[in-house]
């Protein structure tokens, strides 16, 4: 087998796809790219198992055909340091030798039986749903909830993406019990109702592919399973199985107390001041009440406090509830739009924090937990 391949083209696909490798695989055949080369194309695959990126290149210059396992660092490692140039890669199907010609020089690699390498999932066609999605659709789910999924042993299901298809729009809900995003996007509808969990690992190998695609995904996914086709990227994944939390019970309706505020203002001063709370708790507490926020933290152990006064717009009671700052300063960092409303009923129960103007196609909604202040 022979093939000529552009060095940049070439590390760029193998630097998308070198992200599922796992760096605790007990399996050594998974530390390879799997290659198969076929008529006009070269196929990569790499995989950990539970997830499997698969990345092909069209190639004008190839001579037969065949797969290998290639040493994935070594080849990346080795890429990097060159300057794009065309590489001549030849390889020996019985020794598994694969020589490297460079413009000025020869590199030689050591692979492995392609035989070895772990047969990819076949999707169930008769159990299976499929869906086109638009790639900014399912790149904003993600970008908007991954941050909110939980990393919980003992409640796996927790620790994806639930991803939601009705006939009226595509939810994507993350929570790790103190915090909770749902996203909708109303342009990204299914004819059927139908969800799934995505793990957290291959959602964020899509969060990196997705940016540079320019057309619409098709998501197929079957009880085990899901199969994502991006134009030069295909991803599959073993589902989270279980099922999710009913999300939509813990989210207050009826929020009598309302406050509009600049996100920014917000977000600055709770940095600031969050830096004066209990290193433990992270408790902040906001005061509200007549168009004025009040945002204090204290540490009765090293005798430090601090305060900052904001204003807002308000329609409510006055009311003071305390909220984990880290938590607070993640959800203002992934909440879009200029400033963030605020809804919240009494100190005890969550509080909503949505976007104030939002696309006509998305609807998002942010819920925090509250604090005990006098704890």
């Amino acid at each position: 087998m022979k093939f000529v391949v552009s060095s940049t083209e070439l590390l760029s696909h193998l630097s998308a796809i070198s992200k599922v490798i796992s760096s605790k695989s007990t399996m050594p055949i998974l530390d390879n790219f799997l290659f198969q080369l076929g008529e006009a194309e070269l196929t990569i695959t790499a995989s950990d198992l539970e997830s499997t990126l698969i990345t092909s290149l069209e190639l004008d210059n190839i001579e037969g055909e065949g797969s290998i396992a290639v040493p994935a660092k070594l080849l990346t490692d080795t890429l990097k340091e060159f300057p794009e140039q065309p590489l001549t890669f030849q390889i020996d199907g019985s020794s598994f030798q694969i020589e490297i010609f460079s413009d000025n020089g020869k590199f030689s690699i050591m692979g492995q039986d392609a035989e070895d390498f772990p047969l990819q999932p076949e999707l169930d066609t008769e159990g299976a749903s499929s869906i086109n999605v638009s790639h900014v659709a399912l790149q904003k789910g993600i970008e908007k909830t991954l941050f909110a999924t939980a990393d919980d042993e003992l409640r796996p299901v927790m620790n994806g993406i639930f991803v939601e298809l009705t006939s009226d729009y595509m939810s994507f809900v993350a929570s790790d019990a103190h915090k909770l995003v749902r996203y909708r996007r109303l342009d990204a509808k299914a004819d059927f109702e139908s969800s799934f969990i995505l793990p957290k690992k291959p959602a964020s190998l899509l969060k990196n592919l997705l940016p540079k695609e320019e057309f619409d995904v098709k998501v197929e996914f079957d009880d085990k399973n899901a199969f994502f086709t991006l134009s030069n990227y295909k991803l599959i994944c073993r589902l989270v199985e279980g099922n999710y939390p009913s999300y939509n019970s813990v989210i207050p309706t009826n929020n009598p107390n309302k406050m509009i505020i600049d996100r920014l203002h917000l977000y600055n001063t709770v940095k600031r001041v969050s830096v004066f709370s209990n290193q433990a708790s992270n408790l902040i507490k906001l005061n509200i009440k007549d168009g004025q926020l009040v945002v204090s933290a204290q540490d009765i152990d090293f005798s430090i406090s601090a305060v900052e006064r904001l204003s807002c717009e308000y329609e409510g009671d006055a009311i003071e509830i305390g909220f984990k700052s880290t938590f607070l300063l993640e959800i203002l960092t992934n909440i879009s739009g200029n400033d963030v409303k605020v809804e919240l009923s009494d100190p005890t129960r969550a509080g909503l924090l949505l976007p104030d103007e939002t696309d006509d196609d998305e609807n998002m909604l942010m819920l925090l937990m509250p604090m005990m202040i006098n704890a």
